[in-house]
């Protein structure tokens, strides 16, 4: 075939690509919803790397994934993009869903097997007609800012398929060696993990001469002695004291009010938890090990009464760890960040909620905790939440299905938006333990506007947040949990916790159902029909959401 054969061939293949690629716009339209064909994503994905120049294509990452750059990088992520990404890389979100192409599931193996200096390459520099912007800034970024992301996105790898045969294989084989051999490796983690409550709720006074908060001898309620406590628990809002006889514990009938330092009676009365007209109106015959000891340790034995180790230790989360601490891989230890996002909240909702068993009795005994499970397995299988009937204020529900006392975290999360859209207990916070309240990753407001800041897709649909809270910038009013995170759940006396709902509760719902609205409950002198009648004036408000 000559030369001029050769370019006619040439240039007729050109024309019919151009006449296909034509005719399929016109039939579907120029639009960023369409769905790009696989022909597309190929061709894009080997032009795109190809473009990549070979001596960046093969840089190293010059950084070591350490607890405290992955933490950095998670922040960066987070800032700058979780909004397409979302906060666990998959790009389900309203963004991500709805850009051509679409964004890039960070787990997926195309994305996975690009080098570093790929990865690198992309964040700093963008890819042309698509949504992805270059982030190198000369003024706004360090040199290491986008190598801390390469980091974050290689950590977000999901279990090949080997490691999940050899995670299936650990669950059957390993037994449980307590937190302090996850010591060694796992030294800073470590060390947070033992400043937090959870390391601490239970705690032995004769190992902790200063665990017991108050001075005993100032109780009027009931007299006991340090010699009576074998074990106290709490230390946050409330400290109770349980004393051994035989191989169970017993509450005794007094518990410290932390907040306002004061002895209060402890006796779960008639019509609260499910569970209590299953035992005799006494403390002292009502055992520990079915209503609270499940929770508040690792492992414990319904036969032998005993225990791996008292407190939320490594294991309650992360399984079993006797292989993994013999030969440490990521598939022979379980990791709640590798689980889909039902599995990973049932990490923490399995103590963070009010519920019962699926089968009640068990073995004779009425236990208040999810008997038989452990992280890895599905929590439903063993646990129900409590129900509720709309319209009625119970022991553990408002009238609109809010949490209305403590250990209500789960229920109310699970109803939640965030919940439906894959975020974390661990997205907000850390149990490892940090610095700020609660353990939260950061302050509050911070964690809130990452994900929701000003004329965010996720709202506040307002340029700034005084338009939105119609209060000063960082006074009470303007904090995102004030309105969305109300301290309404009782866990003692007049004290507090918050809702995880995340629905702001309108000062009607207080005429309607009873239940505190956070306008009144800070404007003490105030109404709810006050409160209803100023948001009917706030101009970005709908009238049909504040009723």
């Amino acid at each position: 075939m000559n030369h001029w054969k050769k370019l006619s061939l040439f240039a007729t293949v050109v024309l019919v690509s151009v006449a296909v690629v034509a005719v399929l716009l016109t039939r579907r339209g120029f639009k960023a919803t369409s769905e790009p064909p696989k022909f597309e994503k190929v061709l894009a994905r080997m032009v795109r790397n190809y473009a990549i120049p070979s001596s960046q294509r093969n840089e190293k990452n010059p950084l070591q994934a350490t607890p405290e750059i992955l933490k950095d990088a998670r922040e960066r992520f987070i800032a700058r993009c979780s909004i397409c990404h979302g906060s666990d890389g998959r790009g389900l979100t309203q963004v991500g869903q709805n850009l051509y192409p679409r964004v890039p599931d960070f787990l997926s193996d195309q994305t996975q097997r690009l080098t570093d200096g790929e990865l690198h390459y992309i964040i700093e520099n963008g890819v042309q007609l698509t949504g992805m912007p270059a982030w190198v800034s000369p003024h706004q970024e360090t040199e290491d800012d986008s190598w801390k992301l390469v980091l974050f996105i290689r950590n977000l790898r999901p279990l090949t398929a080997g490691e999940k045969s050899e995670e299936a294989r650990t669950q059957n084989s390993a037994h449980y060696v307590g937190s302090q051999s996850c010591q060694k490796c796992h030294a800073g983690i470590y060390e947070h993990w033992q400043k937090t409550p959870m390391a601490k709720v239970v705690r032995d006074p004769r190992e902790h001469p200063d665990a017991i908060i108050p001075n005993l001898a100032t109780d009027p309620i009931a007299k006991f002695t340090k010699d009576d406590v074998a074990l106290v628990y709490g230390s946050v809002w409330k400290q109770r004291y349980f004393t051994k006889r035989g191989d169970d514990y017993f509450p005794e009938p007094a518990q410290w009010d932390v907040t306002h330092h004061v002895w209060r009676p402890y006796f779960v009365a008639k019509g609260t938890d499910w569970w209590e007209p299953y035992y005799p109106p006494d403390n002292m015959q009502r055992p520990t090990g079915p209503t609270c000891d499940g929770c508040h340790s690792v492992d414990y034995d319904l036969h032998t009464k005993k225990v791996a180790e008292w407190n939320v230790g490594c294991e309650k989360c992360h399984g079993p760890g006797s292989e993994h601490v013999g030969h440490p891989t990521r598939g022979n230890i379980l990791n709640p960040a590798h689980m889909d996002y039902v599995a990973a909240n049932d990490t923490c909702i399995q103590c963070h909620s009010q519920g019962r068993p699926l089968t009640i009795p068990i073995e004779g005994k009425y236990y208040d905790w999810p008997v038989g499970y452990r992280v890895g397995l599905r929590l439903q299988d063993f646990w129900k939440l409590e129900d509720h009937t709309l319209g009625v204020t119970s022991f553990t529900h408002f009238p609109e299905d809010t949490g209305h006392k403590n250990r209500m975290q789960g229920n109310d999360f699970v109803q939640s938006v965030m919940y439906r859209r894959g975020v974390t207990c661990f997205s907000c916070h850390d149990a490892h333990g940090t610095d700020n309240y609660s353990q939260l990753r950061e302050p509050a407001d911070k964690i809130c506007l990452d994900c929701h800041g000003p004329l965010s897709p996720n709202g506040p649909r307002t340029a700034t947040l005084e338009e939105h809270t119609h209060h000063k910038d960082g006074s009470a009013g303007s904090q995102c949990i004030a309105c969305h995170m109300p301290q309404i759940e009782t866990t003692i006396a007049d004290v507090k916790v918050h809702a995880h709902t995340f629905r702001f509760v309108t000062p009607e719902m207080t005429g309607k159902y009873g239940i505190p609205n956070p306008c009144i409950s800070c404007h003490t002198d105030k109404s709810a029909v006050w409160a209803t009648e100023a948001l009917r004036h706030w101009p970005e408000r709908s009238p049909w959401r504040v009723q």
